[in-house]
C-alpha cells in the first residue's frame, strides 16, 4: 500500500486568493490605520497591520478587478472617497477660470486679502486647496489649459499685483520717492510702504538694491544710496580707524573706570556711534583701515601689557584640585564654573579654568571639565547619579511654584522649593540634553508652553509690518491716539506688548528686517509724525 504524501503548508498567496473580502472589513482596516497614523492608506502604503499577509496593493487590485468576492470596478481611493469623503486625486472635478475667480472673490470678501498659493483650504469646496488650484493652472488638467498660475490669474482679471512680474526700478526713481518721503515727513525712509508707489515698500527696494533684482545692479542698499546722493549719514560707513586712535580711546576708558575695555564695554564716548565690539570686529577682520588678524585683547596685551588669555600661565590638574580644596574648605561647597574668581588666585576665574579644561588650552589636554574633575578625584556627586525625572513630576513642581508665588518658574527662579537639591536652571538643562531619563530636545519654557499654554519667548509667532499697522489702527480707533512703545500690552493681540513690537522692528526679530522702530513705522505709513528727526 502506497503511503499518503506528507501534507505541506499552503502558500500564503494561495490562502489569500481563497480568502474572501468585504467592503466593511476593508473600511475597518482603513479606520484603524487612520487612528494609528493620522492618515488614510493608499495602495502604496504596504502591509496591513491587522491582517497577516494582506497588503493595501492586493486590496486595491481586488477592488479594481473584482477578486475575492468583491464586485470590481472600484479602487481603494474610490472607496475612501465614497465612504469616508477622502479626496481622490485621480477623480477630481473639472475647474473653470470663472469658478476660481468666484472662490477668490469670496476669500477677499471674508478676509480683506486675495488668496495665495499657501492660503490653505478653500471653504465650502469639499477639500479643494489654493495650492491644488495653482498647480492645475500651471500644469493644466481638470479642464484648464495650463501655463498660468493663481497670481497671474488674479493680475489679469482682478488687477492684483503679481510679484513675479514686477516693474523694474531705477536709482533715479528710488531717489525721487525718497525725496517725496522726506518732504512729507521730515525724515529719510527706512521701512514701511511707499506712499507715492502703491504696492511698493522700502523693504522691497532695500532687497532689490542689495541683491540686484528688478533691473538694479546689486551690491548697494538704501542707506548707501542716500549717503552717496543725498549726504545722509550712513551708520554702515564709519570713519577709518587706526591703532594709535584706538589706544587713546582705551587709555581714556582706563583713566575713567580703572579698568581696560573689552568687547562688552559698550559705546565709546570719544567716537559717537562706535562700540568696543565694533572696534574688535574691525581689528579681527581688517576693516575700516585696520590690517586685521588682531583683536582688542591682543592689542591691549601687546601695547599696554594687559593680560590676555592666550598668554595666561599654564594650568595643571594638581593646581586646579588644590584651588578646589581651598574653596571647599572656606565655603563648604565645591566650586562650579559659575563660582566667579578663584579665592587663592585672584587673577583666575573658575569659568576660565573650566573653559581651558574643555578646550585643551594652557597646557591641559582638553575634553574634560571642572565638574568631571571633581566627580573623579574628589567624589563630588554627579548630576548623572541623581534619581530619574519625568515631565509629569517637573510639571507638578511648576504647579506648586505657581500656586505659591503666582508666577510660573523660569531658569532664573533658583532652587525648587518642593524638591530639595533641585534647581530650575538644572531642570531646564536636563530637559534640553535628555538627562536623567528625559527624552531631550525640550526646555522648561517649551514644556510649560505645551502643557500649560504659556507663551514661550523663544518661539514667538512671526510678525509683519502690515500686521503691526493693523493693530495700531485698532488702538487708534479705541483710544484716538496711535501707540507708543511704552503703552504696555496690545489689547487686540493677547500676550504682545508695544515694547516687544518696537524691539522686533529695531533689531530685526520675528522675521522683520530691522533698522526701524514703532514710531518710524507709523511715521513712514503716514499714521503720525515721528518726533526724532534723525535718520
Amino acid at each position: 500500500m502506497t503511503p499518503s504524501p506528507t501534507p505541506t503548508a499552503e502558500q500564503p498567496a494561495k490562502r489569500l486568493a481563497r480568502r474572501r473580502l468585504t467592503i466593511q472589513e476593508i473600511l475597518r482596516w482603513c479606520d484603524d490605520y487612520r487612528r494609528a497614523t493620522g492618515k488614510w492608506p493608499t495602495k502604496d502604503t504596504g502591509g496591513i497591520a491587522d491582517a497577516k499577509f494582506e497588503t493595501w496593493a492586493n486590496v486595491d487590485n481586488a477592488l479594481r478587478v473584482g477578486l475575492r468576492g468583491l464586485p470590481g470596478g472600484s479602487s481603494l481611493a474610490r472607496l475612501l472617497a465614497e465612504q469616508r469623503g477622502v479626496r481622490n486625486i485621480h477623480a477630481l472635478a473639472p475647474l473653470t477660470v470663472e469658478q476660481i475667480l468666484a472662490w477668490a472673490d469670496a476669500f477677499h470678501a471674508r478676509t480683506g486679502q486675495w488668496p495665495k498659493k499657501k492660503s490653505g483650504v478653500i471653504l465650502d469646496t469639499g477639500g479643494e486647496k489654493w495650492d491644488f488650484v495653482d498647480s492645475a493652472l500651471q500644469n493644466g488638467g481638470r479642464g484648464l489649459p495650463g501655463g498660468s498660475s493663481l497670481p497671474r490669474l488674479l493680475a489679469e482679471h482682478r488687477g492684483i499685483r503679481n510679484r513675479k512680474q514686477l516693474p523694474s526700478y531705477t536709482e533715479q526713481q528710488i531717489l525721487a520717492w525718497a525725496d517725496a518721503h522726506h518732504a512729507r515727513t521730515g525724515e529719510w525712509p527706512t521701512s514701511g510702504s511707499i506712499t507715492d508707489a502703491p504696492g511698493e515698500t522700502w523693504t522691497a527696494v532695500q532687497v532689490a538694491l542689495r541683491q540686484g533684482r528688478r533691473g538694479l545692479p546689486g551690491g548697494s542698499s538704501l542707506a548707501l544710496l542716500l549717503a552717496e546722493h543725498r549726504g545722509v549719514r550712513n551708520v554702515w560707513t564709519r570713519p577709518l580707524l587706526n591703532v594709535e586712535q584706538t589706544l587713546e580711546w582705551a587709555d581714556a576708558f582706563h583713566a575713567r573706570t580703572g579698568e581696560w575695555p573689552h568687547i562688552e564695554s559698550g559705546a565709546i564716548p570719544e567716537s559717537p556711534g562706535d562700540t568696543w565690539l565694533a572696534v574688535n570686529h574691525s581689528l579681527r577682520r581688517g576693516t575700516r583701515g585696520l590690517p586685521g588678524g588682531s583683536s582688542l585683547a591682543k592689542l591691549l596685551s601687546a601695547e599696554r601689557g594687559v593680560r590676555y588669555n592666550v598668554t595666561a600661565p599654564p594650568l595643571t590638574r594638581k593646581q586646579i584640585l588644590a584651588w578646589a580644596d581651598a574653596h571647599f574648605k572656606k565655603t563648604g561647597k565645591w566650586p562650579t564654573m559659575d563660582s566667579g574668581t578663584i579665592l587663592d588666585a585672584p587673577d583666575e576665574t573658575w569659568a576660565a579654568v573650566d573653559g581651558a579644561m574643555k578646550q585643551g588650552s594652557r597646557g591641559l589636554r582638553g575634553g574634560s571639565s571642572l565638574a568631571w574633575l571633581l566627580v573623579k578625584f574628589r567624589g563630588k556627586k554627579s548630576r548623572l547619579d541623581q534619581p530619574p525625572l519625568s515631565q509629569k513630576r517637573i510639571l507638578a513642581w511648576c504647579d506648586a511654584h505657581f500656586e505659591r508665588t503666582g508666577k510660573w518658574p523660569n531658569t532664573n527662579s533658583g532652587d525648587v522649593v518642593d524638591a530639595a537639591g533641585e534647581k530650575w536652571k538644572r531642570l531646564d538643562s536636563d530637559l534640553r540634553e535628555g538627562q536623567r531619563g528625559l527624552p531631550g530636545g525640550s526646555s522648561l519654557a517649551k514644556l510649560l508652553a505645551r502643557k500649560r499654554g504659556l507663551r514661550n519667548p523663544a518661539e514667538l509667532p512671526l510678525l509683519t509690518e502690515a500686521e503691526i499697522l493693523r493693530l495700531a489702527d485698532l488702538h487708534f480707533q479705541r483710544t484716538s491716539k496711535y501707540p507708543y512703545y511704552n503703552d504696555g500690552p496690545v489689547a487686540d493681540a493677547p500676550g504682545e506688548t508695544w515694547a516687544a513690537f518696537d524691539l522686533a522692528l529695531r533689531y530685526g526679530r520675528r522675521s522683520l528686517p530691522g533698522g526701524s522702530s514703532l514710531a518710524k513705522l507709523l511715521s513712514a505709513a503716514g499714521r503720525k509724525k515721528h518726533r526724532n528727526r534723525g535718520f
